[in-house]
């Protein structure tokens, strides 16, 4: 089977690549291998279960069309300054400019044309005081919220658009392996489980998002594709009434802190806030649950939840750092019975383990029915749990009563970002013909900052 150009991946980064190669007339075939189902098929039988039921052979959350996209809360950052390092490879300046014109792609599509954030106010300054007084930096950062249930709409419109103007996608395919010829990439050996077969391409774009960040880096060792262990991130997401984040919301959105709290003065920060959001529990390969945020555009709970994320790097001679956070996840998951464990902030600070009946007696009422009451500390690395615990008593000077007793942690949450693929600026691997693009490829992070990387690939093989 043959084709001009493969796209191994259907998330933000490979979508992109394809919608801007249209955009700009290409005429060559683009063939899209994705492992999950068309946006319309993709179901989580959790809204009729209420319980996670670990579906097989991939979670629907995570995988299918727009990737973990359509199911996410669907908030594009619109500043370079936010979404990865992909601005010290192609410049803050060409970042910031693919971001207004890949916003303007999406507000085509029917994304919501009011942005979070945006204005500096009187109350944006004085939560920055407050950030600076304790020792927090606050990232200014206008947000275009999707919403769960219009991010879900919007890929779906993509993805017919695309499959009208000729592209083809291979649904529940998985890519097995590259076909490297005398130092060239000249496509992928693919699965479809019932045959597997090769799809030559003159150009191959992997792009296989964050859940495929350990797939990546198989490939890269496997086929000797250059790449280096980078941050990976360890953390937990937690959970306060939404009165309590009011003033931030209102004024914010999404408060993006960045921390380097003592002893230790590893980076922490916030990540992916979600007023009136729930918790949720996603499932990565080899049965690991992670627990993620969403936020829809009219279901609204009474709470807030955020994540707080640990950044951790490492030299010699230990170079795995996903395996790392795969072990912090998968004990957390032993501690839960294979589920998300949920603790009180006040039980951490006490020494013990949170209880079901304590749970049920705060204001603070879990958005994860199924979390299960326990004690994250018995999992979580000391450095991590201490650059944890640090941070929020650090936000509690921002937004007072972030450090209630009853707040909840959510365990455990895990970016897999670390294998950071070597490429130049027009995305080129040490292997001719081999592009790697978005949350897999170590060089960014989120919705707009993968899609922007897809455009501009989408650029390069028009």
């Amino acid at each position: 089977m043959n084709t001009d150009i493969a796209i191994v991946g259907a998330g933000p980064a490979g979508i992109f690549t394809a919608v801007e190669m249209l955009r700009r007339q290409s005429r060559r075939k683009i063939t899209i291998i994705e492992k999950g189902k068309p946006v319309e098929e993709r179901r989580c039988p959790k809204a009729v279960t209420n319980k996670c039921v670990n579906c097989q052979p991939y979670c629907a959350i995570t995988t299918g069309f727009s990737g973990a996209g359509a199911f996410s809360d669907g908030k594009l950052s619109l500043s370079y300054e936010v979404g990865g390092e992909l601005p010290t490879l192609i410049g803050a300046k060409t970042a910031q400019e693919t971001i207004r014109y890949t916003d303007g792609i999406y507000l085509e599509f029917g994304a919501d044309e009011h942005i979070e954030g945006l204005e500096e106010t009187d109350e944006v300054k004085q939560i920055r005081t407050r950030a600076i007084r304790a020792g927090l930096k606050l990232v200014s950062c206008p947000i275009r919220h999707l919403g769960t249930e219009r991010a879900h709409r919007l890929y779906e419109d993509i993805e017919h658009w695309l499959t009208e103007k000729g592209v083809e996608i291979l649904f529940e395919t998985e890519c097995t392996g590259l076909l490297i010829e005398n130092g060239r990439c000249r496509g992928v050996t693919v699965s479809d489980g019932h045959r597997e077969f090769e799809l030559y391409a003159d150009e191959t774009v992997v792009a296989t998002g964050r859940r495929g960040a350990d797939w990546l880096e198989g490939m890269c060792t496997a086929y000797g594709v250059d790449h280096v262990p980078s941050t990976v991130d360890i953390g937990v997401r937690v959970e306060v009434r939404s009165e309590v984040m009011e003033t931030v919301n209102r004024a914010l959105y999404e408060s993006k802190l960045i921390g380097y709290p003592p002893p230790f003065k590893n980076k922490v920060r916030t990540f992916c806030q979600n007023p009136g959001g729930f918790v949720a529990q996603e499932n990565y390969d080899n049965d690991l649950a992670v627990v993620n945020g969403h936020s829809y555009k009219e279901l609204k709970s009474e709470n807030t939840n955020l994540a707080i994320l640990c950044s951790h790097n490492f030299s010699v001679p230990f170079n795995q750092p996903i395996a790392y956070a795969q072990k912090v996840g998968e004990l957390t998951n032993m501690l839960a019975n294979g589920q998300i464990l949920v603790q009180r902030f006040g039980d951490i600070l006490d020494g013990k383990r949170t209880w079901d009946r304590e749970l049920s007696r705060s204001n603070v009422v879990p958005t994860l029915p199924d979390a299960v009451a326990g004690d994250i500390t018995s999992a979580m690395p000391y450095r991590a749990m201490t650059n944890i615990i640090n941070f929020i008593k650090a936000m509690d000077h921002v937004v007072p009563g972030f450090a209630a007793y009853e707040t909840l942690l959510y365990s455990p949450e895990l970016k897999f970002y670390s294998n950071r693929i070597k490429m130049d600026e027009r995305f080129n691997t040490n292997v001719a013909g081999l592009h790697c693009l978005g949350d897999s490829s170590g060089w960014t992070r989120g919705l707009m900052m993968s899609s922007v990387m897809g455009v501009l690939m989408g650029r390069l093989l028009a």
